[in-house]
């Protein structure tokens, strides 16, 4: 692994190098015609990380107070960033570049634009990380979301990924308000992926996606 780090460290490096428009725009230059929607309301509640998505807020909390956030998390936070908020993938390499304490302008720059599909070898641009299933899969107890998120502690680990599914019952039970303690979704990931593929086949041509949700 340390190896493969390494060697996508020196891809990036060498693309930057011989392909020098991918530090202002796409590497696929047609997907800088994307309409990107930049809302900046959105844009400040994922960097305090208060999407109301807790992978997604754990990931920016710990960035914002540690400096530092794991690869899994870089990848799910930019995919919410592009896909579900429909930011310019630019505006979240800008933030990470500004807290990261590892940050690499090449490596950062490939890693934003594999995450957004507009660069080399990127994820294919209908591939969406689904928040809720991304925080099941790799904190399936919760404790990653916990450590960040403290008003989330008592939540079980059935709730923790879509806490706004608990009645209200269920919330004062875990001593806990959904929208006054911790922020309700400000998007529905399910109408956030249409409208971004929408994006996409305005600039691809398509009508038609091939329907891939992670």
């Amino acid at each position: 692994m340390w190896l493969s780090e390494l060697a996508w460290r020196d891809f990036y490096m060498h693309i930057s190098v011989h392909f020098p428009h991918v530090l202002r725009g796409s590497f696929r230059q047609m997907y800088d015609a994307i309409a990107w929607e930049n809302d900046e309301t959105l844009f400040a509640a994922w960097c305090s990380g208060n999407t109301g998505y807790p992978i997604v807020d754990a990931a920016m909390r710990q960035l914002t107070t540690t400096g530092w956030m794991h690869n899994r998390a870089r990848m799910i936070v930019a995919s919410f960033l592009t896909k579900d908020l429909l930011i310019d993938w630019r505006w979240g390499e800008r933030f990470f570049m500004q807290h990261l304490m590892d940050g690499d302008t090449p490596a950062n720059n490939g890693g934003w634009q594999w995450a957004a599909g507009t660069g080399t070898d990127a994820q294919p641009y209908f591939r969406i990380f689904n928040p809720s299933s991304q925080g099941t899969r790799y904190d399936p107890d919760g404790l990653y979301v916990k450590k960040y998120i403290p008003a989330l502690k008592n939540v079980p680990a059935k709730y923790i990924h879509a806490p706004w599914t608990m009645s209200s019952a269920l919330q004062r039970q875990y001593g806990i308000t959904i929208g006054t303690d911790y922020p309700e979704p400000i998007v529905d990931h399910a109408a956030q992926r249409q409208r971004a593929l929408a994006l996409y086949a305005m600039v691809r041509g398509q009508t038609e996606h091939k329907k891939q949700d992670d």
